[in-house]
């Protein structure tokens, strides 16, 4: 085996990148850098009618955005079909392939008559060459496709580094198709080349990929190539224990970015689906690239908990810098048609509520109350801001009219306006909030009325009072 690590991912680009795929690349990446090797993003994207380049180019947005840096790419398989067929052509000429003129329609009733009969549906390999068999003449008019002539004793096996030990008997497999009639090569064919030519070392990906790994093995040997390790990674079910669906999870990953998740935590939570360090739920980039190992990865389903992602981003939304955050709740204000230049520092509201949110849009909505035309709802006016209290709100906006805009001073005239109208705090707080931001529960109401300003906190007292 090749002294560098090198990984790839491949993805199709059928659709978007989603969580499973967006894990995949995610220790590909991690255990590449881990080992001070290099990383490579191709585009499988040989099947013509579903590959989309809206969908190639939501792979390359995802991996941006997850900053999952590729160090050789983005190589794209409808680049390279010379080179697949040059390699099929050395097949030929090796005898380790063969050209196939049995008919589709041959093939579906050969494969009828035996399920029929109970049997495993395959090629009976009757164009497959042998010493003293004689093939019959080719049909007129019919290309062929081109097989590969898969062993047909022993075991292919290789130690899965999830999984473990894995061996599937040859006579299990027939001869693979690796090129149809057209001259197009298959999937597992271009896989092989593109795994072999790049040097690829260690393969992970998801293990619907198990059941291709002794058919490209085999190849790989008929080439001559170095095999390389294996890891199949296990699937993601949804919070309910089903398989991801759009429902949970299944999204595109850009979809994660518009609904306000930092591309951190989202990291961060995806290291932890299906592989460990020991108790630590919290770590960074670094310390990822620093720990991350195959040995620890579970072969058993990894399960989608939104809670616990809301959980690790209202963490990571703690810890950031209040202008990074500002920045980000600026564009997503500026979708909204708010302009966040009109009123408040959005940095103090920020630092204001960065604390009680979990996700940045409902950084947004908290901010976006500070910056409109703000009309409280009906219902909650008539509910805390009533004729009983109107009296000690009118006492506290002429206090605010003079008071020095300082949060002390602030909460001190407030609880002289409880005080001279025998109310308790919550009593004027509460409709205080509702008149202000059209709800009866904000941070510490001083620090709001100091970061929200003296004109705006009286226009808006004056409208309801």
């Amino acid at each position: 085996m090749a002294s560098t690590v090198r990984t790839r991912f491949a993805p199709s680009p059928t659709g978007y990148l989603h969580i499973g795929g967006a894990r995949t690349a995610l220790f590909s990446w991690a255990y590449a850098r881990r080992h001070g090797g290099q990383f490579i993003l191709r585009i499988e994207d040989t099947d013509v009618a579903r590959s989309t380049p809206e969908a190639v180019q939501a792979i390359l947005d995802g991996m941006n955005w997850l900053d999952l840096g590729w160090d050789e790419g983005p190589f794209y398989q409808m680049q390279r079909m010379d080179r697949y067929k040059a390699v099929i052509q050395e097949m030929l000429a090796a005898g380790t392939a063969y050209p196939c003129y049995m008919p589709p329609e041959e093939l579906d009733a050969l494969r009828e008559a035996q399920r029929a009969r109970g049997e495993k549906p395959r090629y009976d390999g009757r164009w497959r060459p042998e010493a003293g068999k004689v093939l019959p003449a080719p049909p007129a008019g019919v290309q062929p496709v081109i097989r590969f002539r898969n062993p047909v004793d022993g075991v292919v096996a290789w130690d899965d580094l999830v999984k473990g030990r894995i061996e599937i008997a040859n006579a299990e497999m027939d001869d693979l198709i690796i090129a149809r009639a057209d001259g197009t090569p298959t999937y597992n064919f271009c896989v092989v080349v593109d795994d072999w030519d790049m040097g690829i070392t260690q393969v992970i990906r998801g293990d619907d990929h198990v059941n291709n790994t002794p058919r490209q093995i085999n190849i790989l040997k008929a080439l001559g190539a170095v095999v390389p390790q294996y890891a199949h990674l296990s699937m993601i079910l949804g919070d309910d224990g089903q398989k991801l669906s759009k429902r949970h999870g299944a999204v595109s990953v850009t979809q994660y970015d518009d609904d306000g998740y930092l591309p951190d935590a989202v990291i961060n939570y995806l290291a932890r689906l299906g592989w460990s360090h020991g108790d630590d739920e919290i770590f960074s980039r670094e310390q990822l690239v620093e720990w991350f190992d195959l040995d620890h990865i579970t072969p058993s389903a990894a399960q989608f908990n939104t809670e616990k992602l809301n959980w690790l981003n209202a963490h990571y939304i703690k810890q950031s810098d209040n202008a990074r955050l500002a920045a980000d709740v600026s564009r997503r204000l500026a979708r909204r048609g708010v302009d966040p230049e009109s009123g408040p520092a959005l940095e103090a509201i920020i630092a204001l509520y960065k604390d009680r949110v979990s996700t940045l849009n409902e950084l947004a909505d908290a901010a976006e109350a500070f910056y409109i035309d703000l009309h409280p709802a009906e219902e909650l006016l008539a509910q805390h801001v009533t004729e009983a209290v109107r009296p000690a709100l009118a006492t506290l906006r002429g206090k605010l009219a003079e008071a020095a805009w300082e949060k002390a001073l602030l909460s001190a005239a407030i609880k002289e306006t409880c005080t001279a109208h025998g109310l308790k705090m919550p009593q004027v707080a509460i409709p205080l909030r509702v008149a202000i931001l059209g709800q009866p529960q904000t941070p510490s109401i001083d620090a709001v009325l100091e970061t929200m300003g003296r004109d705006l906190v009286l226009a808006r007292l004056d409208r309801v009072v």
